[in-house]
């Protein structure tokens, strides 16, 4: 079935510090040009490839209600609300280079909630894509997990690698890190 609990999902135990260097190895060996495979978690989110994201027929199609462009802008993947001004579809968008030095954190509570909210509606189904679908789109996925699914930061990567190969970059798997250990000491900042 496409769609998965967290309770179906075999998570690792993971006690204080968490060292997420062995995720980063083994996603490098696995990652492949399988891009524009859409991989289904936790009810009805997909990350995927850009181009997924500018076929609105596919989006109708697969009844898509709601998209986050991670490399939103000009200089990235210039769709914004109003390329899906024909559609049902609302747009959250994200200016984020792939950059090991970007500051993605401010970015964590305001796509978690516009995520949460998506899936809360009956048949709310959310899209979240950048440029490949592997270290953007997949930050900000672990980042929802982390805030609303109460995972930590590697369960949350352990339930999406079980579904989607991954690769957020060294900075961004940092400042999860930092979300986690927030998380943890009950600093929440919204």
């Amino acid at each position: 079935k496409p769609f998965h609990t967290k309770s179906e999902i075999n998570m690792p135990q993971a006690k204080g510090k968490v060292n997420l260097r062995p995720y980063s190895r083994m996603q490098k060996k696995k990652f492949r040009h399988t891009y524009n495979k859409k991989i289904h978690k936790k009810r009805h989110k997909n990350v995927c490839l850009d181009t997924t994201a500018k076929d609105k027929t596919l989006l109708r199609h697969l009844g898509v209600t709601h998209v986050i462009n991670a490399a939103h802008g000009p200089a990235h993947i210039d769709t914004g609300a109003g390329f899906y001004t024909d559609t049902n579809i609302e747009y959250h968008g994200v200016e984020a280079p792939d950059s090991r030095h970007f500051h993605i954190a401010p970015f964590f509570y305001p796509t978690a909630s516009f995520i949460h909210e998506a899936l809360s509606q009956q048949r709310g189904k959310v899209l979240v894509h950048c440029a490949r679908g592997v270290s953007r789109s997949a930050t900000l996925v672990l980042a929802y997990l982390m805030i609303y699914e109460k995972l930590t930061v590697a369960e949350a990567v352990a339930a999406v690698c079980a579904h989607r190969n991954i690769l957020p970059n060294a900075g961004f798997l940092q400042q999860l890190r930092q979300l986690d250990s927030n998380l943890n000491l009950g600093i929440f900042n919204n």
